[in-house]
């Protein structure tokens, strides 16, 4: 298991009630499960809607199953953003 940072953004964080958060997670499916156990209600339905970034990187389409954690990593969860 890898220990690494949550960051939540915008309606995330209103949410989660939190602007981040530690991970204790092998993949992004075992950080997000254990985040959806911590915050149960508006964070489950608002994680559906979000995309990802590893370290930086997009997720895009890849199973969350899939896409590994490293040791002292972020996590960056963002909802869908409007404006323009």
């Amino acid at each position: 298991m890898a220990k690494g940072t949550v960051r939540y953004w915008a309606a995330a964080k209103a949410a989660a009630g939190v602007p981040e958060e530690p991970y204790d997670a092998s993949t992004l499916a075992e950080a997000l499960d254990a985040a959806r156990e911590r915050h149960p209600g508006e964070l489950v339905r608002v994680l559906r809607r979000c995309s990802f970034l590893i370290d930086g990187d997009p997720v895009g389409t890849r199973r969350h199953e899939t896409v590994r954690l490293a040791e002292g990593g972020t996590v960056e969860v963002l909802p869908p953003f409007a404006g323009g």
